[in-house]
């Protein structure tokens, strides 16, 4: 199974190339997603911090606009009818992982949460694994596109990195709330954590749908 490796517009390039470009700005936001949360840390919400909220902003909508090129060649131009409702629900899919980057890098932006210094290395982990599972995501999603076979590797790599990520939240929740700090604090810090061990669980509920639409290929 899955042992497909032509690509699924190789007789569409422009719409193959506008794939391309989303699933890079999917990457591209997982990196900045990091950047821009280890600058919160060590920072606040710095001139820096602002800068790069604004980057991601940007990139959530350039990816917003090719979402909807796409989805427009998909229908006017009636693009693979067979598979066309699962890329387009794919392409929502991904762009819904790309808004919710977008989200919690303003949703520290707004909140401004304080979070003690000897929490940040966790804080870090944890934002490393969502990445890193989002990153993955992207590549099974590219995958699908272009090479059946790398789905499956590049999906279990997504639901490792998705368990390591919820031991890494439940963790850190549980340090949190075993702490000093005023409830209040505790609250905020923990949503906070569950914002961004979401966007693992996100990549996973992604993957759980792009191997049905992998098996409906490959039959």
């Amino acid at each position: 199974m899955f042992h497909i490796s032509v690509s699924l517009f190789s007789q569409t390039k422009a719409l193959e190339s506008k794939i391309d470009l989303f699933h890079d700005k999917l990457l591209d936001i997982a990196m900045t997603f990091k950047k821009a949360i280890q600058v919160f840390l060590s920072e606040g919400r710095s001139e820096n911090y602002k800068k790069t909220s604004k980057h991601i902003k940007q990139i959530e909508h350039d990816a917003d606009c090719l979402r909807r090129d796409i989805e427009s060649k998909l229908y006017t131009q009636n693009l693979i009818p067979d598979l066309r409702a699962d890329v387009l629900q794919l392409v929502e899919n991904l762009d819904r992982v790309i808004n919710r980057f977008d989200e919690v890098t303003y949703k520290f932006f707004i909140e401004r949460p304080e979070i003690p210094s000897e929490y940040h290395s966790r804080i870090i982990e944890l934002c490393d694994l969502t990445a890193t599972c989002a990153e993955n995501m992207g590549k099974a999603s590219r995958a699908f596109f272009r090479d059946l076979s790398s789905v499956r590797d590049y999906s279990q790599k997504v639901y490792f990195i998705e368990h390591e990520s919820d031991l890494s939240s439940g963790h850190l929740r549980n340090a949190i709330f075993d702490s000093d700090l005023p409830l209040a604090n505790k609250i905020q810090i923990s949503d906070f954590i569950n914002e961004i061990a979401d966007i693992a669980d996100l990549a996973e509920d992604f993957i759980d749908e792009l191997l049905i639409f992998t098996i409906k290929r490959d039959i």
